[in-house]
Order: structure tokens, then C-alpha cells, then sequence
């Protein structure tokens, strides 16, 4: 049994080489595949949004998303963004929260935002920069909005305390990014010694109001500022002063600050690597950019008081210190002529002023009565016969209303003046047409005997 027993210890041996090297390679696969879906992208993220109704908050986020639709939402909208990992060829949905501007639907963020979800949040608040005057008093709601859903939420101190203390080391840990050149959306590393690095105090008002969550400003349509600038006066001094407001806000809540424009897509591409960044702690490479005054760009932790106080340099007309609305004032609204909506007048009222005014005209003489004085004189309103034609008119009255003077025209002052002419006559009949004593006889008479004369030689 002994000479058996050692013919097979060798092959016993190469059997075990085989079954080690067999956990070697398993141990290896299994090393790396912990260790890359470690590195996955977190899921669970979420943006919250706010600000008011039509400062652009759904068209934003909807051309971060690649898509163009405008249609804006009512409560608490949702859209999410797609973010891709080259290097690790990894794809996970950041979920998106946009409020309603209007403060009854202050209540629906209890489905946006719990215990559990609050450390993966960024909040977002958009300001509306062709409404410049619109935006301390924005920010300021807003901030309260989230700050007293916050306190709400009932979180333990110790995990208030340690996400503000992350806030606090995020800002104070912030270094100048690297060459552009060596810019990809690769996650960032931690390198050695990283924890072992200086970092300095802050400021005095650096932080006074953490939330516990990273915060970004948004200033939307920044492509009305041509338009302030012609419009409404606006100056570089109030562009300078809106920023420097803005600022102050951004280092109480450790806040960055982006200008974006979504008509001529102005930092779009920047605000979305700097949401990711933010969020899943991509690499980024873009420094602050601030001497453009439409795209300005202040990462969280590059700015303190000293910085911002280079803008006060070109304050004349204003102190730092004034009350914001006191110098970024509404313009007062200018109404256009074609605005303004006229009413039509009823058409009985319309006829009752023109009969008003009609009646107290005063009355004008007739074209027969200016022109021919002769006729009024000899009292009578017919005209002379023609010579060789027998006269059979008499001269009552009546036969001037068969025949009416063709260049009398109709209307209310011409028909007192017929009147006043028809009165005339008839009070001609009193007396007898050959009396001395009645009035106008002679005139009357004259002209019957003048006829008859006529008549006579005529027949002559």
C-alpha cells in the first residue's frame, strides 16, 4: 500500500495548483467587478427648482434634456436628465422637481423631498434677469420655501450637523480646476494627501444660512439685458449692483452662480457639466468667469466678500449697502395708442347728441332770399312770366307751395325760414288785395295790374 500511496502524491499535488490557481482568477473577477459596480452612478438624485411663474424653469430644464417642448406644468412638475459616464459606459436618470411659482403648492414638495432623499438633492433657484427688480425678493421666498421644508422633515440633529459639515468642507476644499485640456467627464479621484490639505476659514457671512444641501443660482434670460440697456436706461453700475446682491446671497447659502440664456443657449452646456459635477462629482475644468455681464460664472467656494467688493469700485450713483429696491426699480409701464380699447358709442345715444346739436345751430337764409332781393320786396315768391305767354297765376300763396323754390334745401333751420315766409303771406289776407289801407296792397296791386298789362299787349 506504501509504493501506491506515494505514486500518487504527485498528482495530488498538481490538482491543488490547479484548484488555487482556479480561486486565484475567480478571486481577481470578483475584486473587479465589486469594485466597478461600486463605481457605478449613484441613483436617487434629484433637482429641485424653484422660482416664479415664467421665469423660464421648464424650458431650462427641458433644453438640458434635449428637448424643445415648452409646455409648463401645474404643482410640482417632473422631468429627469439622462447622464452618461464615458469612461465606465454607465447611464443612470437624475429625477427633476420644478414647483409651481405660486406658494399654495408649497405642500406638494413632501412628495419631492423626504428624510431619506434630502442628502442627494440639489436645490435650484432660478431668477428672471429681464425682471432684474424681481430678483432678491424671489431668491429670498424661495429659500425660506425650502428652509422651512427642511425643518419640517424632523431629521436628527447629528445628521443635520454632518451634512452642514459637508457643505462647509465642499466650499473650503475648492481648488482652481486643471488645464481644459485634460477636461473629460470622468468621475474625479481622490488623490493621496487630500484630506491632509490646508483650508481656510470662512468669511463672516459665508454660510450663515446652510442648508445642508448644495445650492445653485440660476439667472435666466440674460439676453434681455440689450433691452434693459435701451429700454429702460440700465447701466453697467446696476448690472454690477445686481450682481453684487446676488453674490452676498450666493455666500450665505455657499451657492454657486451661472447666467444662462435659452433663447441664444448661453452656458447651457456649462450648467449641465456643472449640475453633474456637483452631483456625481464628475471632473470639472471651467474656471469662474466674470467679466462678461450676461454670462457670469461662479462656482460654489471660488468667491468671499473681497472678490465682490471689486464690483463696488464702479458703484457711483449707489451705496453697496442700499436697499435693492430702492435703486433696481420697475420702469414704469408705457401704454402704446394701439392698446388702448375703444368702446363704440350706442347708436340712439349717437342720433340724440346729433339732434342736440342740430337744433341749436342758429338759422341760415336760404339761397333765394340772399340772392333775390327784388323778389321779397314785391312780395311776390314766383317768377316773372316770359313775354308772349298768357300769366294765369293769381297771387295766392298757394301757388308758390305747388311750385317751391328748387334751390331751398331740406333741414330743420330751412323749414323755419319756410315758415316764417308762408306766415308772411297768409297774414296778407286780413285786408282786401285792392284796399289802400291793407298791407302790401300796392305791391300786390301793381303786380296783378303790371300782368294785365302784359296780358293785353300779348294779346294785342
Amino acid at each position: 500500500m506504501a509504493p501506491v500511496l506515494e505514486k500518487q502524491l504527485p498528482g495530488a499535488a498538481d490538482n491543488n495548483n490547479e484548484d488555487e490557481e482556479g480561486q486565484n482568477l475567480w478571486t481577481e473577477i470578483l475584486s473587479e467587478v465589486s469594485t466597478t459596480s461600486s463605481s457605478k452612478l449613484p441613483s436617487g438624485k434629484n433637482i429641485l427648482l424653484f422660482g416664479e411663474d415664467g421665469s423660464g424653469k421648464t424650458a431650462l430644464m427641458a433644453k438640458l434634456q434635449g428637448t424643445d417642448h415648452n409646455k409648463r406644468g401645474r404643482g410640482l412638475e417632473y422631468l429627469y436628465l439622462n447622464v452618461h459616464d464615458e469612461d465606465r459606459d454607465d447611464l443612470t436618470r437624475c429625477s427633476v422637481w420644478i414647483l409651481d411659482g405660486d406658494l399654495y403648492h408649497k405642500g406638494l414638495l413632501k412628495f419631492a423631498v423626504s428624510p431619506q432623499s434630502l442628502p442627494n438633492c440639489l436645490a435650484v433657484f432660478v431668477a428672471d434677469m429681464s425682471r432684474p427688480w424681481t430678483i432678491m425678493e424671489s431668491l429670498q421666498k424661495w429659500a425660506s420655501v425650502l428652509r422651512d421644508h427642511v425643518d419640517k422633515l424632523k431629521i436628527p440633529p447629528e445628521d443635520i450637523r454632518e451634512m452642514e459639515q459637508n457643505m462647509v468642507k465642499a466650499f473650503q476644499e475648492y481648488t482652481e480646476p486643471e488645464d481644459a485640456a485634460q477636461s473629460s467627464p470622468q468621475r474625479r479621484a481622490p488623490t493621496a494627501g487630500e484630506d491632509e490639505a490646508v483650508v481656510l476659514p470662512l468669511g463672516e457671512s459665508t454660510l450663515t444660512h446652510n442648508l445642508g444641501i448644495p445650492v445653485l443660482i440660476v439667472c435666466t434670460k440674460c439676453d434681455a439685458v440689450g433691452v434693459l440697456e435701451k429700454e429702460h436706461d440700465f447701466r453697467d453700475e446696476h448690472f454690477d449692483f445686481i450682481q453684487s446682491n446676488v453674490r452676498r446671497f450666493c455666500l450665505q447659502y455657499g451657492a454657486g452662480l451661472i447666467y444662462t440664456s435659452v433663447k441664444e443657449e448661453k452656458n447651457l452646456d456649462l450648467l449641465y457639466k456643472y449640475i453633474v459635477h456637483k452631483m456625481y462629482d464628475f471632473k470639472f475644468t471651467s474656471p469662474a468667469l466674470v467679466v462678461e455681464k450676461d454670462a457670469v460664472f461662479i462656482p460654489c467656494g471660488w468667491d468671499n466678500e473681497k472678490k465682490i467688493a471689486i464690483l463696488h469700485e464702479n458703484l457711483t450713483t449707489v451705496r453697496p449697502d442700499d436697499p435693492f429696491e430702492d435703486f433696481i426699480t420697475m420702469p414704469p409701464v408705457r401704454k402704446l395708442v394701439h392698446d388702448k380699447e375703444i368702446n363704440a358709442e350706442d347708436e340712439q345715444v349717437f342720433l340724440m347728441k346729433q339732434q342736440s346739436l342740430l337744433s341749436k345751430q342758429p338759422a341760415t337764409p336760404t339761397r333765394g332770399a340772399t340772392e333775390s332781393p327784388g323778389r321779397t320786396t314785391s312780395g311776390s315768391p314766383r317768377p316773372a312770366g316770359r313775354a308772349g305767354q298768357p300769366n294765369m297765376t293769381s297771387s295766392s300763396p298757394m301757388a308758390a307751395v305747388k311750385k317751391p323754390d328748387p334751390n331751398m334745401k331740406a333741414g330743420a333751420a330751412n323749414e323755419g325760414v319756410l315758415a316764417n315766409f308762408f306766415n308772411s303771406l297768409l297774414s296778407k289776407k286780413t285786408g282786401s288785395p285792392g284796399s289802400p289801407g291793407s298791407p302790401g296792397s300796392g305791391a300786390v296791386g301793381a303786380g296783378v295790374q303790371g300782368s294785365a298789362k302784359k296780358t293785353e299787349a300779348g294779346f294785342d
